[in-house]
């Protein structure tokens, strides 16, 4: 890594958020379909991977595919579950070899056995390395994670007293992951989408209007730098104000 990058970074997140938005708008300004899009911001991940690593920052979470994406057009919904199969295929093994553990977040169902073995494997693969913990946030909603987390603590019969925050978030998909410290998202829009609603009640926000597949590593570096420079305070105040 540039030492000048390095020594102008003052404080390295631990956990970066992305909101991976623009693929589709990526596409049509080359005249191209939307698949063609994802596609290209899926080849984008392992060099914002290999950035994160380079960084030491310790949890990447990317928001792949909402509970409110079933609602698109069957060939366009069919066409991004082939693209979670192909970056499964073409992407584990190099990233069990840089030490990433995979994550999954949000729900299986909906998923066809096929990939939901894939998704299993290459878990069950990464499951030790401690470089970089990848969650993919595929088929995930922030309410439904909550809803989720609910029933299992009804399930395991939690009486009202005894539910707090720190019990909801050991419940959620999240669990054992810190929250996120910034949340990127790309394309220049300022909304969470549902995305870890719960997880970024204190995180920062950093957008840019670069659209996710040319999203790059001096765009990444730009936000831990911004990042670097805020002050963190959690809803408590400084006492020189």
């Amino acid at each position: 890594m540039n030492s000048e990058v390095v020594s102008d970074l003052q404080r390295i997140p631990r956990h970066i958020a992305i909101i991976m938005d623009g693929n589709g708008r990526w596409a049509r300004k080359r005249g191209l379909p939307r698949l063609a899009g994802h596609r290209a911001g899926t080849e984008n991940i392992r060099s914002i991977v290999t950035a994160c690593v380079d960084l030491g920052i310790r949890y990447l979470t990317l928001y792949a595919f909402s509970t409110e994406n079933w609602g698109r057009p069957s060939v366009e919904v069919e066409g991004l579950m082939q693209i979670l199969s192909d970056f499964i295929d073409r992407e584990t093994q190099t990233l069990h070899e840089q030490g990433v553990h995979l994550r999954h977040l949000g729900r299986l169902e909906g998923l066809s056995e096929r990939l939901k073995r894939k998704v299993r494997y290459a878990i069950d693969l990464t499951s030790q390395n401690t470089q970089l913990t990848l969650a993919i946030a595929f088929n995930y909603g922030g309410r439904a994670d909550i809803v989720d987390a609910v029933r299992k603590l009804i399930a395991q019969g939690a009486s009202a007293e005894t539910i707090n925050e720190d019990l909801i978030s050991e419940n959620l998909s999240t669990s054992g992951m810190p929250d996120p410290d910034v949340v990127i998202r790309t394309s220049g829009e300022w909304r969470l989408s549902n995305f870890l609603i719960w997880q970024t009640a204190y995180s920062e926000y950093w957008t840019s209007p670069v659209f996710w597949p040319d999203f790059k590593r001096d765009h990444l570096y730009q936000a831990v730098r911004d990042y670097g420079r805020r002050e963190r305070r959690f809803g408590l105040i400084d006492e020189k104000d």
